[in-house]
C-alpha cells in the first residue's frame, strides 16, 4: 500500500515539474511551430511517465527508509522528539524570516538558492539544539519551589523513582528475588527487551545445562512478578547501533538515570569505567558475611590441596575458601588455624591461614 502511494505521488510530482519546466526545453528542439509547447496535457503526462520509471527505481528504498524513520521514531522518547520538533520550527522560521530579507535583493541566484540553503540548514541546527539541549529546557520550564517544605525529604522519595536494571546474569543467579523478598531493595525492577531476549534464547539452547539456567532465569522473573506486584517494568527501548548487550543496558541506565544490577564482575568494572552507578549481589553477599580479622584462629576441614606448593584448601559453610600454607599434609583432617590475610573482591572473599601453633588435629569423620 504504501508503495503505490509513493508511485501516486512521483507521478503527480512529475505531472508538476512537466508543467512547469518542459515547455522550456520543448523551445530548445529547432522545430519550428512545435505543437509541444503550448500543450499543457503533454508535458504533465511526459513528466509523469518519466517519473514513473523512476518511482520503480526507487520506490523500494524509499519504503525502506521511511519505514526505518518509522521504527526510529516509534522507539525514541516523547521529549526527545518534542524538544527536537520545537527546535526544527524555530530553525526554519528564522529561515523563513532571513530568506525573506535576501529576496529582496536583486540577485536571481541568492533570491531562490539561500531560501532552500537556509531552511535546510537552521532547521537541522534547530532540531539538534532541541535535541541535545532538552533536559536544559526541561529544568527551565519546571517551576522551582521557593518556599520551603515542612518534609522535603519524604516528598523527594515520593517524586524520585529508582530504578534497577538487570542483567541476564543476575536474573538466573536467582538470588535477587530472595532479596527482593526481604524487602531491603526499593524502587522498580527494570528488564530490557534484549535482555529477557537474551534469556530466552539461552532457554531455547541445545545445551542442556544452558537451558535449565534459562529457564531458571524465567522463573525468577515469574516470582519477582507475582512478589513485587506490578514494580516488574520491561523496557521496549533498544539500542540498535550497539551489539552488545551490556552495552545496551549501559546505555539504558544511563538514560533512566537507574543502577546496573549484576553480579558480573567483569560488567561491574565496566560499569565503573563508564561512571554507571552498579549494584554488584556478590559485594551484597560478601557484606553480609560474618567478619574474619587477621589473627582469629577458626576450625576447618582441610578438603584438597591448593594450587600453590604444600597448600591446602578448606571451606566455610558459606562457601568461602580457605588457603591453608603448609596444609596440604592435613588433607581429610579437621585442624586449627590462624587467619593471616583476608583478600576482598567484588568476585568473592578468599581467607588465607596456617596451621595454628600447638594446634588439635582431629581425623575427620
Amino acid at each position: 500500500m504504501l508503495k503505490r502511494i509513493i508511485q501516486v505521488l512521483f507521478l503527480l510530482v512529475g505531472a508538476t515539474v512537466g508543467i512547469l519546466f518542459l515547455p522550456y526545453g520543448f523551445e530548445l528542439i529547432p522545430i519550428l511551430d512545435n505543437p509541444w509547447v503550448n500543450n499543457a496535457i503533454a508535458s504533465a503526462l511526459i513528466g509523469a511517465l518519466i517519473f514513473f520509471v523512476l518511482s520503480l527505481l526507487f520506490a523500494d528504498a524509499i519504503v525502506r527508509f521511511m519505514k526505518w524513520m518509522e521504527e526510529r521514531l516509534l522507539h525514541a522518547p516523547t521529549p526527545d522528539l518534542l524538544f527536537g520538533t520545537v527546535g526544527l520550527i524555530i530553525g526554519l522560521i528564522v529561515a523563513f524570516l532571513i530568506g525573506f530579507a535576501l529576496s529582496t535583493i536583486d540577485i536571481p541566484v541568492v533570491a531562490t538558492a539561500a531560501p532552500i540553503i537556509l531552511s535546510v540548514v537552521l532547521g537541522y541546527l534547530g532540531f539538534q539544539v532541541g535535541f541535545q539541549k532538552r533536559e536544559e529546557m526541561i529544568a527551565m520550564l519546571t517551576p522551582q519551589r521557593l518556599s520551603v517544605s515542612k518534609k522535603p525529604e519524604i516528598e523527594e522519595a515520593v517524586e524520585k523513582t529508582s530504578y534497577k536494571l538487570l542483567d541476564t546474569s543476575v536474573i538466573i543467579d536467582g538470588r535477587i528475588a530472595d532479596i527482593s523478598a526481604t524487602g531491603f531493595m526499593e524502587g522498580t525492577f527494570v528488564v530490557p527487551q534484549f535482555v529477557l531476549s537474551e534469556l530466552q534464547h539461552i532457554a531455547d539452547s541445545s545445551d542442556t545445562l544452558k537451558r535449565t539456567r534459562g529457564r531458571r532465569g524465567l522463573d525468577i522473573l515469574k516470582r519477582l512478578q507475582s512478589e513485587r506486584e506490578g514494580a516488574i517494568m520491561i523496557t521496549e527501548e533498544s539500542f540498535d547501533e550497539v551489539s552488545e548487550v551490556d552495552l545496551k543496558l549501559m546505555r539504558a541506565a544511563k538514560k533512566m538515570g537507574g543502577q546496573v544490577v549484576t553480579n558480573d564482575f567483569n560488567l561491574n568494572k565496566v560499569c565503573e569505567l563508564h561512571n554507571v552507578p552498579v549494584l554488584n549481589i556478590n559485594d551484597l553477599a560478601n557484606a553480609v558475611k560474618p567478619v574474619v580479622i587477621p589473627g582469629e584462629d577458626m576450625h576447618v576441614v582441610v578438603i584438597k590441596d591448593g594450587k600453590e606448593q604444600n597448600q591446602g584448601v578448606a571451606y566455610l559453610d558459606d562457601g568461602t575458601m580457605i588457603v591453608i600454607e603448609d596444609g596440604k599434609g592435613f588433607i581429610g583432617q579437621a585442624i586449627d588455624v590462624t587467619v593471616t590475610s583476608v583478600l576482598q573482591t567484588s568476585a568473592g572473599r578468599m581467607i588465607f591461614a596456617k596451621p595454628r601453633e600447638g594446634r588439635q588435629i582431629t581425623m575427620n569423620g
